[in-house]
């Protein structure tokens, strides 16, 4: 016999631990697991890396293959951080099969597309890169315009949306001019493949969601930059 409506039975429902979607917690954990393995490889990941001098050389695999590794434990532990805080919002938008398909195109897309920048910026330099980051900045971006959405995209032109962006570039831009930031160990910011990363993410975000989301309204607006018509 069930309580009547509003009696305590005594019995609190369970909590889970993590609140965070499997797919985040499986991103973030993978990044700190495949940093285990790297660090036993010797020097043979360095060939995962990615060098701007690369693209005129008719190699790519360093687009994707560079965000496996990392240059150290923080610099991997704070991707993985970062992954699980923003990558949470963006999971919670995509349902099913090809919801997985969507988040991991937001974040691999992210990646590529902040690593080329990168490589287009630097062209013709030899200096290695390597790390998550530029696709963690893609998950920042779109989780930008889901933040306050209450689970909807807000607009491109939101002042939420604008300001969180701004203060994400500033803060970006600050740490590349200043040049420092823990865990790098004196290797050079990659703080233009962020910028590129954080672009794809903010501006990909509204047709994903067009396109993948299982909701019936993903938008807090009617249509805006970024948001294509349904």
């Amino acid at each position: 016999m069930e309580p009547p409506i509003g009696q305590f039975d005594g019995h609190p429902a369970r909590e889970p631990i993590i609140k965070a979607p499997l797919l985040a917690v499986l991103l973030a954990v993978s990044m700190p697991a495949l940093y285990f393995f790297q660090e036993r490889a010797h020097d043979y990941w360095l060939g995962l890396a990615f060098a701007p001098i690369d693209l005129a050389q008719g190699r790519f695999r360093g687009l994707v293959t560079s965000m496996l590794v990392h240059g150290g434990w923080v610099h991997v532990l704070m991707n993985a951080v970062a992954a699980l805080t923003f990558g949470s919002p963006v999971a919670r938008l995509f349902r099913g099969v090809s919801g997985i398909g969507a988040f991991f195109l937001l974040y691999i897309g992210s990646g590529v597309i902040a690593t080329l920048g990168y490589g287009l910026v630097h062209a013709g330099s030899s200096d290695p890169l390597v790390g998550a980051s530029g696709a963690v900045f893609g998950l920042i971006g779109a989780a930008t315009r889901l933040l306050g959405g209450r689970g909807r995209v807000l607009p491109l032109r939101d002042r939420s949306v604008m300001a969180s962006a701004a203060a994400w570039m500033g803060v970006n831009a600050a740490v590349g001019l200043i040049g420092f930031a823990p865990g790098v160990d004196g290797a050079r910011i990659a703080w233009e493949a962020h910028a590129f990363g954080f672009l794809f993410g903010i501006l990909a975000i509204g047709p994903m969601a067009r396109l993948f989301a299982r909701r019936e309204e993903v938008f807090d607006s009617l249509d805006r930059p970024g948001d294509p018509p349904v």
